[in-house]
């Protein structure tokens, strides 16, 4: 069982939702998990309802969106890994700083706790700004991997890392087994 956790890097939300279709279409048993922010937040890219409607019509559940329903996929629902994605900027600080305040940062920390592996995508414009501290601190920790990571445009967003959504996959699969895709940085 995977845990797929949306943060709000919205207009990244094409490309998450195709990665996620193939997680299902392979027959993994998915638990989506949303942000305060995706669970509430009708944007230019769409509405949360239908965001939600859409992710829970694809994995067969509903989603994980509130800090009660999530505390209980480390201790309780084992799952064989946690994938943020997308995981914007303010997500990785928190959990860089061990801050568990939303259903996506206490799913990871009860995950974690279990040592289990933990997949971030990231998506941030400030990659290589302020958060560049926090992307270093989290690929320092156990049982962290990231999908390799690109400058998504580097003239007009010269601290922007998007990571290459089609590597999702083969990040989740090399994390159960504890190892880092390579490269990282493309």
């Amino acid at each position: 069982m995977i845990g797929f956790a949306m943060c709000g890097s919205f207009c990244n939300f094409g490309s998450a939702f195709e990665e996620l279709e193939k997680l299902v279409e392979m027959g993994e048993e998915v638990v989506p998990i949303m942000s305060d922010n995706v669970y509430t937040t009708d944007t230019r890219f769409g509405k949360a309802k239908e965001f939600i409607e859409r992710a829970e019509k694809l994995c067969g559940r509903e989603v994980v969106h509130t800090i009660t329903q999530a505390e209980p996929l480390g201790p309780k629902i084992k799952l064989d890994a946690l994938c943020i994605c997308p995981c914007t900027g303010n997500t990785l600080a928190k959990l860089s700083c061990g801050i568990c305040d939303t259903p996506v940062t206490l799913s990871a920390k009860a995950h974690l706790r279990n040592e289990r592996p933990l997949v971030i995508a990231l998506a941030s414009n400030d990659s290589l700004l302020g958060n560049a501290e926090n992307f270093g601190r989290m690929l320092a920790r156990r049982n962290v991997y990231f999908v390799p990571l690109r400058q998504d445009d580097a003239k007009a967003k010269p601290r922007s890392l998007v990571c290459d959504f089609t590597k999702l996959q083969e990040t989740i699969e090399k994390a159960k087994n504890g190892s880092q895709i390579q490269p990282i940085l493309i």
